[in-house]
């Protein structure tokens, strides 16, 4: 196995009623605070009031910018970072999901940069050495942007959508987890949550390296908590049990911890990067239609062993089959999971996605070379993974 570093300093407040230490977290960081965030959900379930209650108490002067996109845009960070300029802003605080995270980090770094904020994305690869502080208060269980060091933009004038990750520049020095926040999004947001959260994991775990045992363990664990946790949120969304294990979940599947000495490249969210980048679909939306197309097409006697250890150790299949039998089984859970457990739709023909696109989205997936994943693709490859998905 490869050698690692592990670090993620972000102090977490987990649980009920932990945002009245916001104002004491905030204070140690200055005097002016920028507050983020996205459609104005925060103000109709209280939670608006509750933040800037805490942004009083701290004694410091608040500036908002509301109206994050779900695929947050990089107009939305070009905004955010000129207002940190215009108003000296000290700290940024992002209340919401992934989105709004997301694209706070890339305020934070724009704000002590000159140039256009694209270019930390665009060909220019323009380095992050610095960033204003942020702290988080988390309303989504999805995307980890919590207690991770990257986030993903959009730019619509160029159908880019784009990740990076800056460690440890773009943690959250403080992020806030109160399950009952969740108890008011949807079924749907928390089913493509879960498909979010289940990729996440899967991009790490079907991987032939050979890596700690422990750390598969701690992988089957956490994708066993979202099967089992999910449809329970969907039925009762205010469970606290399910909310506060879905919560945890989504912050530990892309922390870094299950990463370990793994080096293999992702290669179903840049594939779905390109999707709704084109069509603007929910990004765990899109994973769920892709991903077990993935499954299917990196299926092979070399890949077999995985998909055994997984749909035996997380499904429970019966071993005693043959492991191709099992494999395949294991990628009908998925199915079956995803798409009539959670009720997602299953194809892009049903959200209106043609082939019209398919063979620029593959290239640019791959960047006209291979995608190094679990198994390597290149853009024909993805084409067919594509056209499976229709």
């Amino acid at each position: 196995m490869n050698n690692f570093i592990y670090n993620i300093p972000v102090k977490v407040y987990f649980g009920e009623n932990q945002l009245q230490h916001l104002s004491e977290e905030l204070a140690k960081f200055g005097k002016r605070v920028l507050l983020t965030y996205g459609g104005g959900s925060i103000k109709r379930t209280g939670l608006y009031d509750a933040v800037v209650a805490e942004v009083k108490k701290a004694g410091m002067e608040l500036f908002e910018l509301s109206g994050i996109e779900p695929n947050p845009r990089i107009d939305s960070v070009r905004r955010g970072a000129q207002m940190c300029k215009e108003h000296h802003i000290d700290v940024l605080l992002a209340v919401g999901g992934g989105s709004t995270i997301d694209a706070t980090k890339f305020m934070a770094a724009g704000a002590k940069v000159d140039h256009d904020p694209w270019d930390f994305f665009n060909e220019k690869w323009a380095p992050i050495t610095e960033a204003l502080p942020i702290i988080s208060v988390l309303t989504l269980s999805a995307t980890g942007s919590e207690m991770d060091a990257g986030g993903v933009i959009s730019n619509p004038e160029t159908n880019d959508k784009l990740g990076r990750v800056e460690s440890p520049i773009l943690l959250p020095k403080v992020s806030f987890l109160d399950p009952t926040v969740t108890y008011t999004v949807s079924a749907y947001q928390t089913a493509c949550g879960a498909a979010d959260m289940l990729s996440h994991i899967f991009e790490v775990y079907f991987n032939m390296d050979e890596d700690l045992y422990m750390l598969d363990c701690f992988m089957e664990g956490m994708m066993k908590t979202i099967i089992k946790y999910a449809p329970i949120a969907i039925k009762e969304p205010e469970n606290y049990e399910a909310r506060a294990n879905l919560m945890w979940t989504s912050s530990w599947a892309i922390n870094g911890f299950i990463n370990g000495g793994k080096r293999k490249a992702w290669s179903c969210h840049p594939m779905e990067h390109e999707v709704s980048a084109y069509y603007d679909i929910t990004h765990g939306l899109g994973l769920a239609i892709i991903t077990p197309r993935w499954m299917e097409f990196c299926l092979s006697e070399k890949t077999v062993s995985k998909y055994v250890q997984f749909g035996v150790n997380v499904f429970g299949i019966d071993a005693n089959q043959p492991a191709m039998d099992i494999a395949k089984q294991a990628i009908e859970k998925v199915k079956e999971f995803l798409f009539t457990t959670l009720g997602l739709k299953s194809t892009f023909t049903e959200l209106g996605i043609g082939d019209e696109h398919i063979r620029t989205m593959a290239r640019k997936a791959c960047k006209d070379s291979v995608l190094p994943g679990f198994v390597p693709l290149n853009k024909e490859d993805i084409e067919v993974i594509f056209r499976n998905c229709l």
